[in-house]
């Protein structure tokens, strides 16, 4: 009986250890940038400053199932006011009629360790189009304050004109002002969510 009841709290651990734990991101210790190539010769490169997310990973089957993310497009961040202005307009997100750029995970792909393609649906500019991260699962670790922390890293790659973004200009020695390819960065630092509090007994 002894060896059987010890074998169930075994399995019971184990159990609870590989069960799906359900992440927030932390906004302040995480960031979603991008970067686009401007007159043929730089680039210029921003962020959005108002995001939120969620998502479920399950560390022992290398899965993250309902993850949903978005963006506000008004708060897009190039450091440069006038520029950020025209982003917003209807040359670029138009940004009164689409506020918002989501993204919703499909399927998770092992690469190898702690590395994965990670596949969506990407919301734009009132267009949606299947898109895959590069996914490194940088670590999990436990803060201060004794809540689960979880990192990861994502990086890809789109073209703006298959969203509808294709406001351009040419360029007199060829080419265009803006590039087509907009790199994505996405560096995430996500919080356990904690369970619900119980409700507490109705008083008779």
């Amino acid at each position: 009986m002894r060896l059987l009841a010890s074998t169930l709290v075994v399995l019971s651990s184990a159990i609870a250890f590989a069960a799906p734990v359900k992440y927030t991101i932390d906004p302040v210790h995480s960031k979603i940038g991008f970067s686009v190539r401007h007159m043929m010769i730089s680039e210029v490169s921003g962020n959005f400053k108002d995001f939120e997310g969620a998502f479920t990973f399950d560390a022992d089957k290398d899965l993250v199932t309902d993850g949903h993310f978005v963006a506000k497009t008004a708060s897009i961040n190039t450091e440069n006011a006038k520029r950020d202005e025209h982003l917003q307009s209807p040359d670029f997100f138009d940004a009164k009629k689409y506020p918002t750029i989501e993204f919703k995970n499909t399927k998770l792909k092992k690469v190898s360790k702690d590395h994965y393609k990670w596949s969506g649906d990407l919301t734009m500019h009132g267009e949606t189009h299947p898109m895959t991260f590069d996914l490194e699962h940088k670590g999990t670790i436990k803060d201060m304050m004794g809540d689960m922390r979880a990192g990861f890293a994502a990086t890809g790659t789109l073209k703006r004109s298959e969203w509808g973004l294709k406001w351009n200009k040419a360029v007199e020695s060829g080419g265009v002002v803006v590039g087509d390819d907009v790199n994505l960065k996405l560096d995430v630092e996500a919080v356990q969510a904690k369970p619900a509090a119980a409700a507490a007994p109705a008083k008779k």
